[in-house]
């Protein structure tokens, strides 16, 4: 991997995003906008306590689904376009490609983390026990870990409508086990053994070890949040690595 053509990559990644000013807005806006419309949803509690229990696990929850869905599309169409086999033809190695794209969405997810936690705990009162640059932290590798499995993904659909249809497989699942529907310590032991073995699983603990409404509250002063970080950056080098693997030049 050379970080010359790395950092060429991830700036030609961000220009691309610049210009793209719908893309840039999905990136950007809608995870704090959902966010929003939830706890509207709740503002009837007059306790606040629904949206405390929730609200730790959407701050993972948007940030891996968007990054997903936007990463595959974004890469499948440059494979079918024939950008990807240029690149290659050029001294480009896949790891430079795939660690171009995953530096600049991760450049991307620390903004949107830090709108998304800004109007969360700042607008929304969301109460935070443990450090908010650690949350943020959280919610930037768990926008890396949607961008990685996005690029992995990509190189097994042959279409956009094919890479879309990735997220019933790899998304949804990890929404129903991750604890945002029913904590995890209550789930049946099946789901639960699946729940221990999904990275998004750790993502939604870590935050909730932060603040004061997730499972774990106490501000995750035991070091759970960084073994539980830890595994989700893991699940993140793997689909880079595995993505890097898999990557080909373009769609037959």
């Amino acid at each position: 991997m050379s970080p010359r053509i790395l950092l060429a990559v991830t700036a030609r990644v961000l220009t691309q995003l610049r210009r793209d000013h719908r893309t840039l807005a999905m990136l950007l806006v809608l995870p704090t906008a959902l966010i929003a419309m939830l706890w509207w949803v709740f503002s009837g509690d007059a306790s606040g306590s629904a949206f405390d229990r929730v609200g730790p696990a959407l701050l993972a929850i948007f940030p891996f689904t968007v990054m997903f869905l936007v990463t595959s599309v974004t890469t499948l169409r440059e494979r079918s376009s024939g950008t990807l086999e240029r690149l290659l033809s050029m001294p480009t190695g896949r790891l430079d490609l795939l660690g171009g794209y995953a530096l600049a969405f991760a450049l991307v997810a620390l903004v949107q983390s830090g709108l998304a936690v800004a109007v969360s705990v700042g607008l929304l009162g969301l109460e935070v026990d443990g450090s908010l640059a650690v949350l943020g932290l959280v919610a930037v590798v768990d926008g890396v870990l949607g961008c990685a499995l996005g690029l992995f993904v990509s190189a097994f659909a042959t279409t956009e409508f094919q890479a879309v249809q990735f997220m019933p497989l790899v998304v949804i699942p990890q929404l129903l086990v991750c604890g945002l529907v029913v904590p995890r310590d209550a789930l049946p032991s099946v789901l639960g053994a699946i729940s221990d073995v999904l990275p998004l699983s750790y993502a939604v603990d870590a935050m909730g070890a932060l603040t004061a409404g997730g499972p774990g509250g106490g501000g995750g002063s035991d070091g759970s949040v960084w073994a539980d970080l830890g595994v989700v950056a893991g699940f993140a080098v793997a689909a880079l690595a595995l993505g890097a693997v898999t990557l080909r030049r373009r769609t037959p």
